[in-house]
Formats: C-alpha cells, structure tokens, sequence
C-alpha cells in the first residue's frame, strides 16, 4: 500500500518511505563543495603517488552521486542494516532545569555500532565494491569509526585493516576487541602524540603504498576532495532525518542545532539541512581540554589559523612556524588538531557559530544526561550535552534545541571513573 505523503506547515512534502539520502534533496539545500572549495577552503593538496587514486575516487562518487539506484540501496541497507532512521527524542527530565526551552536529542546513539560512523562507512564501502576495491583501510580515535569500517567490510566481505594510535587504543580497548572480532586487522601507530593525526598519517603512508589496490575509507569530513563532500553527503541522513521528526513532532524547525567537533562528520551530517534556514542557530561544540589558555586542548576552530592539515586547506593548530602542535581532550574522537573544511567555512562566513568546552563540564555533561535521561552519551556528544546544560540562557524562552547525540558512552566508562569522586 502506497502511504500518503507528510506534508507540514512549512509546505515541505516527505513520502515516509522516500531515501532520504537522494541527491535531488542534497541538491536542494546547496551544491557548496562539488568542485572541493568550500569558500576558502578545501582543495586537495596531496602527494603525487596518489593523485591519481583521488582523481579516480572523485570521479567515481560525483558519478555515484547522481546515480539513483546508488542512494537507493545505501537508503535500504541504513534501514536493514543500521537501524535507520535513528528517532528523534524530547528530553523532558533533562530540560527540566534549564529554564523555558526543550532539549530534544537525535538518537545516533540507537544506529548500529552505536554511534553516527556507521553512516559514512556503509556509503563509502557501498561505493569502494562500486569501484572494484577489495582491501579497506582507516583511520579511528575514539574507536567508533574503526567499528563501523570493520562492520561494513564483514558485511560486505572486504579486507580490513585500521590504523589507531597507542594512546586511543589505550583510552578505548574495548572498540580495540570489536574491531578484531569484526575481523579487522589493529595497526597501532606509536609516532607524533599517538592519537588520532597520527592514524591518518600512518593510512595516508599506507595509501601511498597501495594506491592500486587499497581503499581508503576516511572517517570524518577531512582530508582531499572528494572527502569533505563525501562524507558530509553520507551524514546529512541525520539532518534530514531530524528535519523531518521535528516537523512531524513539533510542527516547526529546531531553534538551534548543537553538536561535537573534532573532524566535525557528525556536526556538518546535522547542520547541512539547515544551513538555508536562517532562523536555526548553527552550534558546534569543540574540545576545551584543560582550556584554550593552558594550550592543552583541541579547539581548532576557536583558536587555529589557515593551513593544510592531511590534504585540505582549513584551520588548524599549529605554531608560527606552522609545525602542528599537539592537542588534548579527554574525548579520543575529538583530539584532533584540524577541522573539516566546511566548518572553517561556516564559522568565517558568520552562519554557524563554534565554542568549546572543558574536559570537566564534559564528564559533568556525561553524568548529568546519563542520570536524567537513562541515555549515557559518549564523551564527544557529552561536549555538546554539556554546553546546552551550562548555557541555557543563551537560548531564547521556548527554544527547541536539538542536540545531535553522536554515539553512546558504554566505550567511555572507565575513562569517566578517575573524575567520579571529583565532581
């Protein structure tokens, strides 16, 4: 039976069954980005040995992209496989002390794997067995991106090895033993501030080697173009997703969209539906560490300057010599010293605005969602959790503020418990 389709007051139409990973609907917000410029920003500054595998993956995803029947079967196996749409949740006990506004939470927590990686994961390994690659490599942090590779590649039986440095393989070992039971290969990275920079540089090292026969599946909304294009298409599933449960549940658009940067993938899959609608507040969420004065933090956006960090023009942390310097943040998924090239972009063109936050008002957030709600965010999303909890009034009374909830905090427990008798 063919249902009717929804339309609300804002005249926008959804058939509830429509993918929601059509490039008609990206189309309709913005074409920004299909050349790889994003103002200023973006481009492709890479090793020769590669060029020729970028010209072929670009190729390859803006033909993928028009391609109808791709996004169908990515729309089919995000609702099989991955659980989508992930369900957009009011936060009533939560909200209960943060004056006259709502808080409602996008659920990527719910997705499988437990958090929003599984997105980008599934499109690029749909459209890496389009290409005729059978070896997958990656990058990971927290961990979650890792998972989502190794998930996909066993669903799609490909070869699978991830890079992660020695610090996050120590801050997260649980995502360590998923990954190897998912049968990915764990090559840990013990050079730089063995965190998540370094894993890139190691994959990059590892591309360059296997440019023939090795995809490699970047995990955020960085590197080269078609990278930042890529990914921000395969995550604005939960922008579109979170429009349409807003409308349907609200009968208006959020007031303000929040969510975690580090590479910022699960921030521009959130904003980018938005982006057209100016009475939605754009607010990216940065890792303060021990705060932007101590240097130890990875606050990209709120205290980087341009350069060209793993293949993309952006800002990032670096010294007056431009040597990239290293970051902190309790939150492996965050620690990161560059940001994706739209964000550069939407913090210098004025429309979204980007703040951070500390590793204690963090854990504060983690606790505080986890005891109101019965939902344990990660320590990424706990960022975003945490400024919204700080900073109510920085909304006007009866906002809807939507929080996008990146993932799930089961992997970061034990990195929680040394700050349990602290706060």
């Amino acid at each position: 039976m063919t249902q009717d389709p929804v339309t609300t007051s804002h005249s926008e139409t959804f058939r509830p069954n429509a993918p929601f990973w059509h490039p008609g609907l990206i189309r309709t917000i913005h074409e920004q980005g299909v050349d790889g410029h994003f103002g200023d920003f973006g481009g492709a500054f890479i090793p020769e040995v590669i060029v020729p595998a970028v010209d072929d993956l670009r190729r390859a995803y803006l033909e993928a992209r028009e391609d109808l029947a791709f996004w169908r079967e990515l729309d089919g196996v995000g609702r099989s496989f991955a659980g989508r749409p992930t369900p957009v949740y009011l936060a009533e006990r939560f909200s209960q002390g943060l004056g006259d506004i709502q808080v409602v939470l996008k659920r990527e927590d719910l997705a499988h794997t437990g958090a929003h990686k599984i997105n980008n994961a599934l499109g690029q390994g749909l459209l890496a067995r389009r290409m005729g690659r059978q070896r997958i490599i990656a990058e990971t942090g927290a961990g979650q991106h890792g998972v989502a590779a190794a998930t996909v590649c066993a669903k799609l039986g490909l070869e699978c090895v991830v890079y992660m440095g020695t610090e996050d393989i120590e801050r997260q070992a649980l995502n360590v033993y998923r990954m190897q039971l998912l049968g990915a290969e764990v090559r840990p990275v013990d050079s730089g501030t063995r965190t998540l920079k370094d894993a890139i540089n190691e994959a990059f090292r590892d591309w360059c080697t296997n440019v023939e026969s090795t995809y490699y599946m970047l995990g955020s909304a960085t590197g080269p173009h078609p990278y930042p294009l890529m990914v921000r298409d395969f995550q604005s599933v939960i922008g579109w997703e979170a429009r349409r449960q807003c409308l349907e549940q609200f009968s208006h658009l959020p007031d303000a969209v929040v969510a975690c940067v580090g590479g910022g993938s699960n921030a521009i899959g959130g904003f980018m539906p938005f982006v057209e609608d100016a009475g939605v507040a754009l607010i990216g969420v940065e890792a303060g560490g021990s705060g932007i004065a101590s240097g130890a933090h990875a606050a990209t956006l709120s205290a980087g300057s341009i350069g060209i960090l793993h293949g993309t023009r952006s800002l990032v942390l670096q010294n007056a010599d431009g040597q990239i310097l290293g970051t902190h943040s309790i939150s492996a998924g965050l620690d990161y010293p560059g940001v994706g090239p739209e964000h550069a972009f939407l913090k210098t063109s004025g429309r979204a605005q980007y703040v951070s936050i500390e590793d204690e008002a963090a854990i504060r957030g983690f606790r505080l969602l986890s005891s109101t709600e019965g939902i344990m965010p990660a320590l990424e999303s706990a960022h975003a959790v945490a400024y919204v909890a700080d900073n109510p009034q920085r909304f006007a009374p009866g906002s809807l503020v939507l929080i996008i909830l990146s993932g799930r905090g089961d992997k970061d427990v034990n990195r929680s418990l040394p700050f349990a008798e602290t706060l």
